[in-house]
Parts: structure tokens; sequence; C-alpha cells
């Protein structure tokens, strides 16, 4: 059993993991190989159509029709040669990315009922799932310490999540004028994790893997980091913007040692004892492009961190975005089901450490209401999310006080917590080893191999 506090992690052993892959009424799969259900004594090859039925699941393959049950599990045959196409997989959901594709898996596979449809779920051991998750995240062409690093940081997060799978989280506060929610990954009651951005990205073993991200896996396997006795929940994104943000200013209030704000410098520079909580250092901060490991062009490192579709997103270090006073009022209006009105302002009322909005009070001419945390704020101002919360706001062409244009000057792609991926990129670059990575990123983390 997997234990979220670590008493024995030396005798741990690599845990299996289940991965909801994709829902709806009609899933169509492409057996390579064969895979076989005890319970029916059925093997299964070629084209094979699952469906929800009121009988249950419905099976449609080249050896005829079948009533299979929940949580049935296929078995691959031979490990050697069997795999699975999926078609059309939505990925990317609700962000700016958001498309389909078909996607390659190992492992075995079974189906769940879930909101009214069912869901493929990929049944596969943890090292093998972070192969894909590293190759999803960033390109096979990374330097190895970037790989290195992300398989330590991906392989802690999953740990974490298995050990806290049962707790489900409170999400939201409320009071009068104020409603905070914040975006911690819901508990998955049926499997571990879903294959999308909510968890990690994990789009197929076979299209992502290659030599260079297996040896990045087998070369740190079982390595995590340890916040004490407890794995650390390690967070990551691709941007900071120059600071990395404070766990409990975007997740639960809970803070985490191993997840504090770090400047993404190598040494002290003209920026490193500002308060970016503070706004006016914010702002300063917002509209300039200090010196960090995440401000980079070089777009030789970059197309290590940011595969096809990242790389359709150019300004994320600093980005600018202008919204009329239509634009912004529709948003508003549809993101929060509230009618505001006409927006008269937007203030901020609270920033973290990394200048990350945490609270933003929205000001119109019918109603004004208080608005946080980081995600909900990018949510309530982007048809999907704003590149991060770390913004400034200009009014323009204000006539009888009512702004006609809204610019928005921001900094950083993503929550900002714990390892800034495009730094990391850079770091390893410039010849940094995974654990100096790893410690400039969670500083006060312990890196320990738990299981072999």
């Amino acid at each position: 059993m997997l234990y979220y506090v670590i008493k024995n992690y030396k005798f741990m052993t690599e845990p299996i993991i289940t991965v909801g892959i994709t829902s709806g009424r009609k899933i169509a799969l492409k057996i390579v190989g064969e895979y076989y259900l005890p319970r029916l004594n059925l093997y299964l090859h070629g084209r094979s159509y699952f469906e929800k039925s009121n009988r249950g699941i419905l099976l449609e393959s080249t050896l005829g029709t079948y009533y299979i049950n929940e949580n049935d599990i296929f078995v691959a045959a031979n490990e050697d040669n069997a795999s699975f196409w999926v078609h059309n997989v939505k990925i990317g959901k609700g962000f700016h990315w958001e498309r389909e594709e078909d996607q390659h898996f190992l492992g075995n596979f079974k189906f769940v009922h879930e909101n009214g449809e069912i869901t493929l779920v990929n049944i596969i051991p943890l090292e093998l799932y972070l192969e894909s998750v590293i190759g999803s995240e960033m390109s096979e062409h990374a330097s190895s310490a970037l790989l290195e690093t992300q398989a330590i940081v991906a392989r802690s997060w999953t740990l974490a999540q298995l050990g806290k799978k049962n707790i489900i989280p409170h999400n939201e506060y409320r009071e009068k004028g104020l409603r905070l929610r914040w975006r911690e990954r819901d508990s998955h009651t049926l499997y571990d994790f879903c294959a999308d951005d909510h968890c990690q990205r994990y789009q197929g073993i076979i299209k992502t893997s290659t030599l260079r991200t297996a040896a990045a896996v087998d070369k740190t396997r079982g390595i995590a980091l340890l916040e004490g006795e407890k794995i650390c929940d390690a967070r990551y994104s691709k941007s900071c913007g120059g600071v990395t943000e404070l766990y409990e200013n975007v997740w639960s209030k809970k803070a985490h040692p191993c997840l504090e704000s770090v400047y993404d410098f190598v040494a002290p520079t003209y920026y490193s004892d500002w308060d970016l909580s503070v706004e006016q250092n914010a702002r300063k901060w917002i509209l300039a492009k200090p010196e960090a490991f995440c401000n980079t062009e070089d777009e030789t490192i970059l197309k290590q961190i940011l595969v096809d579709f990242d790389n359709e997103t150019k300004d994320f270090f600093r980005w600018k975005k202008i919204l009329s006073q239509n634009e912004i009022a529709e948003l508003i209006h549809k993101n929060l089901h509230h009618d505001f009105g006409e927006i008269l302002d937007l203030i901020p009322v609270e920033r973290g450490k990394s200048g990350r909005l945490v609270k933003l009070k929205i000001v119109g001419s019918k109603r004004e209401f208080i608005i946080g945390k980081e995600l909900e704020i990018r949510k309530a101002l982007s048809e999907s999310h704003l590149y991060s919360s770390a913004f400034i706001i200009e009014k323009e062409n204000v006539v009888n006080n009512i702004p006609q244009r809204f610019v928005i000057y921001g900094a950083g792609w993503g929550h900002g917590v714990g390892m800034c991926q495009i730094g990391a990129a850079v770091m390893g670059h410039k010849g940094y080893k995974f654990d100096e990575i790893l410690s400039h990123y969670f500083p006060h983390a312990k890196i320990k191999r738990i299981y072999k």
C-alpha cells in the first residue's frame, strides 16, 4: 500500500495506476495484438466498439457482439506486442489549444460508467506512465537534465496525489460580496487520474515515448522529492514569469514548505528584494522584462519544452491582451453568471509573492464583487484562461466614467507554483544537473529514492 506519510519508503514498490483516457456514449478502439477478457474467455483484436446500453456496455468486435461488465479488465495477452489505439481523444479541455487526436497506449484497460457515459480507463505501471507524461509535457529533444528533472517532479506529484486520493478537497469560500474558489485537483473516484492538463498530460505512450524519455525515467526510477517524511506535492507550470508562487495562494489554504516562492535567478539582482505582493512593485515588475531563467527567446531551448500546440503561444514571459467594454462585460457576465452591467473598474485586492492576483474586485454599473483565487480570475476574463493572474489593467478612452477599452499586461504562463518548466529548460541547456535544478525550485525538499 502507498502511504502519503512515508515511514518505510525504502520498502515501497512501484504502484499500478489507473488513468481515465476518454468518455462518450460510444468509444472506438483499434487493438494491436490481442487482449484477453478472462470472464468471457474472449481474445480481442482488430477494431472494437464499446457502447453504453441499457444492459450495460455493448461490445461489437470482429468476433461478434457481447455485453461486458463495468470494470471487466482486458489484459494484454502478450505485453511485448499488445497495444490499443483510441480515436478522437479530446486534449487541452477548456484551454486555448483544445483539439482532438488519435492516441496509442500500452497496458491493460477497462470501462466504467461516468456521468451518463462510459469512460475508457488505462491500467499501467507508474514508471511506464511517466514516460508518456514527460513526452507529452515536453519535446524528446530536451536536455537529459530537463527530462530527468521533469520525471522526478511528475513522479512526486503522482505519488502525493495517490496518497491523498480519498481526501475530498474543500475548494470554496463565500461571504457577502466575495467568492474564492481554488482549483485543487478534484479527487477522481473511478480512477486515479485523468489524461489531460487537469492532472498531467498523458497522450499516448507510443507517440511520446522515446529512448531518451525512457532513459530519463529509468535513471531516476523511484526518486521523489520529500517534504520531511511526506512526498512533496510537487507542482510545475510553463513559465513563472520570473518568480514562483506560494502553493496556498493557488490551491488549498495549507502551506507546503517544499513549495516556497523563489526568484528565477542564478544570483541576486536589482529585483531580488522586491515584495511583489505590493501593488506598486507588482506594476513595475510586470511592465519590466527582468533577468530570469525563463526570460528567453532562444528557439532552440523553447522547442525543448514547448510541444507543437504549445508553440502557438509565443508571448509567455510578458504578454498583452486588449478587451473592449462590450467584450469584457460579456465575458464576466458569461463566466460569473451575473450581469455587472458596464464594467467600470478592475481593482487588485490581494497579490501573491509572484505578483499573481489572488483577489480581484470587479466594479460594474449594476454590482461589484470580489473573486479569487488565481484560476478563477484567469477564467473570468477570458473565453478559456488568461495565461496567468500576474497582470495589471490599464483603462483607456474613459467616457462618462465608463472605460471603452481595457488593456491587460501580464507575466508568466500558468499558476507559477513549483518548477518553472521553461526556466528549468534554460538551466538544463546551461549545464545544470537535475539535482541542481530541483534544489533551485524546491530549496526545502530532499531528493530521495523511495523504491527500486
